[in-house]
């Protein structure tokens, strides 16, 4: 199936960072995150009988997320985030007049070998085009003055058919795409570390909260993110008492369990099973639980079959998905759910996305009922590009809530000047509040507005400052 979707010329593309140090520390798996670089991306684009255009994206360089191999330090995973970039930007500046799709299709495979050879990880090797195609999306979308949800609408973008998502061949793209209609907000789904502090009602010297009852007085969230660790028992342990914490706060909360690669060993994962169906916070309302996210390492993910008879709630890939067709593996091996996150790949999640429609339709008309999701989950995304962008792809794909942690354990804009900050947060007045002297994002009642990110561009009605953007090579020295 063709496409109208129009051809361009990349001519330049810019890549720096700026240093991220969090207001409060933040445990995931077996690491503590205090502070990392976030990568910002500016590209220019020529498309014929238009004006060159200049789009933006940004995304935190996380370090033992991407990579949690022991013998990489974060500095290295950082390293081999920049040097996929790099990579990026060779390929695409001055390629051959192409679609935004069909560029990103045209070199995946590439440079996700180009990464593997120089040892990266997959997740890793797909970063530099996860970001750049944002920012291309964004160029095209402001050449053209339309929004990205208008965009995809109208398959601007250019999907199709093509080798590298083979199992969607004949898949409609002209007639679904207008089908996913955008949400204008988002359930924030309040994410719980393994540091956080439970009880006491506490905050910070910033006015903002710090421990989990003060975050649901704040905020009004009713939907949580809970980070295992890897021992059943302390697991089930800090669980009981998350779940006493929300059910006091929060009645008629929902929530998922994140295991972040940390049950390594099948055993500790069935008796953390066993543990959290005799847990009387979770007996009594079993269905609050929504799905258990990434509880085996991504290397033994799509191997064999996953103990999901015993899993009291479908599991999700996150870390496991690190190609285009992870999740078609995963759902042979009893995955039912994959993540759509911005640093993973816009065209992954659409992709993803468009393979829960066709499985669950195949289930109805064989008469079981549907069971492929997809959720949305953050990387700490900061307050701006990031963070927009990301809740713009979230409210695309239908998905009505969406783990946000950036506000909370990030500092707003952190280091941005003081301009681009209110540049920000008078283009986006629904998206940012700024009680406490700057802008920060706005939840009220547990959710997030978005209309303002329906203008024209890729979610942002302003820019970042770029001579307070760093060079890329100064990247490893910020974690």
């Amino acid at each position: 199936m063709g496409t109208d979707a129009p051809a361009f010329v990349v001519t330049a593309i810019d890549a720096g960072v700026r240093p991220v140090r969090l207001r409060l520390p933040f445990r995931f798996g077996a690491v503590t995150l205090r502070a990392c670089p976030q990568l910002f991306v500016r590209a220019t684009i020529e498309l014929p009988c238009h004006a060159p255009a200049t789009g933006f994206a940004a995304e935190m360089m996380v370090p033992k997320w991407f990579d949690k191999r022991a013998d990489f330090k974060h500095a290295d995973n950082v390293a081999h985030l920049a040097a996929s970039v790099e990579r990026t930007v060779q390929a695409y500046v001055g390629d051959a007049g192409a679609t935004a799709f069909e560029l990103f299709e045209r070199h995946c495979h590439a440079l996700l070998q180009a990464g593997e050879r120089a040892g990266a990880t997959e997740l890793s090797s797909a970063y530099g085009q996860a970001v750049i195609d944002r920012a291309l999306i964004d160029a095209l979308c402001r050449a053209l003055g339309v929004s990205f949800f208008s965009a995809v609408a109208h398959n601007l973008l250019g999907l199709r058919d093509s080798a590298v998502i083979a199992d969607l061949r004949g898949f409609d793209w002209a007639a679904w795409l207008p089908t996913l209609i955008p949400l204008h907000a988002i359930d924030a789904r309040h994410t719980i570390g393994l540091l956080d502090e439970l009880h006491a009602h506490q905050d910070a010297d910033d006015g903002l909260p710090v421990s989990l009852p003060a975050v649901i007085t704040r905020y009004g969230h009713r939907v949580f993110k809970i980070k295992l660790g890897g021992d059943p028992v302390a697991d089930v342990r800090r669980l009981g008492e998350v779940l006493e914490v929300l059910d006091r706060h929060a009645p008629g909360h929902h929530f998922t369990l994140d295991g972040n690669e940390q049950y390594a060993d099948p055993a500790a994962l069935s008796e953390l099973f066993v543990r959290l169906a005799g847990l009387s916070a979770y007996a009594h309302r079993p269905e609050a639980l929504l799905y258990v996210e990434q509880p085996l390492p991504r290397d033994r993910s799509l191997d064999s079959a996953l103990p999901a008879k015993q899993s009291p709630a479908p599991l999700l890939m996150d870390e496991a998905d690190g190609t285009l067709n992870a999740f078609v593996r995963g759902r042979a091996v009893g995955w039912r759910g994959v993540s759509s996150k911005g640093c993973k790949g816009l065209y992954k999640a659409i992709v993803n996305r468009a393979r829960c429609e066709r499985w669950n339709a195949a289930a109805a008309r064989d008469g079981q009922a549907p069971g492929f999701f997809m959720s949305a989950e953050d990387l700490t995304c900061q307050a701006g590009l990031a963070v927009q962008q990301d809740l713009a792809l979230a409210s695309l794909l239908g998905l009505t809530h969406s783990e946000r942690n950036g506000h909370h354990y990030g500092d707003g804009f952190g280091s941005a000047p003081a301009a681009e900050q209110r540049g920000f947060g008078l283009a986006h007045p629904d998206l940012y509040e700024s009680s406490t002297g700057r802008p920060r994002l706005r939840i009220a009642q547990g959710r997030v507005a978005i209309d303002s990110l329906f203008h024209a561009g890729f979610a942002h009605g302003a820019d970042p400052d770029w001579s307070a953007v760093r060079p890329l090579s100064v990247a490893t020295a910020l974690v």
